[in-house]
């Protein structure tokens, strides 16, 4: 996968107001941790997640990736009649039909020609989203396009934390798959792609690599309950070493689809899960983990949006110098990895 015409025009993410922090998700289970004799602070000492955000309660992510959405498309400065094609990404949308970009489409009024669908690919969506108008301006079909995507986690942190403090059955063991569900965060990112013609960017998407280990698939599984909210259970240890391995399998061939050695990118932005995923996962690659910009410790594991929002808000403090490259590497759970590689124009 091999990108000629493609620029990365803008990303951006938008976040919400409430902090939540991890020492109030664990005051708030102190019943269930003095039952089990779990000691306190062991969330953030295993995740490294000292806080997360919500967005308000009645919050619609259709909504708020409107506003996303125009926030991208002012700052990439792209006519919006230009904008062929609009995907929405993230794990969390309005309703089961219509798609929620239909809406998004509608409340960023975007021309009618614009080809307008949801992508689901758990924490990939996003990303996915991208590759998939990457193709389109490459093909010639569409000048620019945009992929955006809201996740919300307040209905899932707030069901797993009464399931914790309520199921008198919960054990030490038993209790390990709801825990990845205290990590998730709230979050909201889009990207903006234009063929090289029409960007003022200039930052060039380049290409990338993809790799499917669906033998794991049943490793995190996410339902929504009528009655009690939205419900999670995370096989996390095996997940962590699986998820690692898929991606240790596609680097080399990731690198090989570039022309790049480990040494061709200074940067990278990882899916944000965890603190020891980040090690495993930079040791497993034989990468220094200092040129991973991370947003964990502040905005938790926000989906799909974690990864965008990570390159974003690198993008906006500058860690990416002009005329340097990094790599996009993905995983979601299924499990598949998607790895990307960026090169920032040389005069910005």
């Amino acid at each position: 996968m091999r990108y000629q015409n493609v620029c990365l025009e803008t990303a951006v993410c938008t976040l919400p107001e409430e902090i939540v922090t991890t020492q109030e998700v664990e005051a708030r289970l102190r019943s269930v941790y003095d039952r089990l004799r779990l000691p306190a602070g062991r969330l953030e000492l295993m995740t490294g997640i000292r806080e997360r955000r919500l967005w308000a309660l009645g919050t619609r992510v259709g909504e708020q990736s409107i506003k996303t959405a125009r926030l991208a498309l002012e700052r990439s400065g792209v006519d919006p009649r230009k904008i062929g094609v609009l995907v929405h990404g993230s794990v969390c949308r309005d309703y089961l039909e219509p798609a929620t970009a239909c809406g998004v489409h509608a409340g960023a009024k975007l021309a009618e020609n614009c080809a307008v669908y949801d992508v689901s690919n758990a924490c990939l969506g996003i990303l996915t989203g991208a590759v998939q108008i990457a193709n389109m301006i490459e093909l010639g079909q569409v000048e620019a396009g945009i992929v955006v995507g809201t996740e919300d986690s307040r209905s899932l942190l707030e069901t797993t934390i009464r399931r914790m403090n309520t199921d008198m059955t919960l054990t030490r063991q038993s209790i390990k798959p709801l825990f990845a569900s205290l990590t998730i965060g709230s979050a909201s990112a889009a990207l903006v792609l234009t063929h090289k013609n029409i960007s003022r960017s200039q930052h060039r998407l380049l290409g990338g690599k993809t790799l499917a280990n669906t033998a794991f698939c049943h490793l995190c599984r996410s339902d929504e309950e009528s009655r009690d909210g939205d419900s999670m259970n995370t096989d996390s240890e095996t997940l962590l070493v699986q998820g690692v391995d898929t991606a240790k399998r596609l680097f080399p061939e990731f690198l090989t689809e570039l022309g790049w050695t480990r040494d061709s990118f200074s940067r990278i932005f990882c899916h944000q899960v965890g603190k020891a995923h980040q090690k495993l996962l930079t040791d497993a690659l034989g990468l220094d983990a200092s040129r991973d910009f991370q947003t964990l410790s502040y905005l938790g594991n926000t989906g799909s949006a974690a990864l965008p929002s990570a390159l974003a808000i690198g993008m906006e403090e500058g860690v990416c110098q002009l005329g340097s490259q990094a790599a996009l590497l993905g995983i979601g759970s299924g499990i598949n990895s998607l790895m990307l590689g960026i090169r920032f124009a040389e005069g910005g």
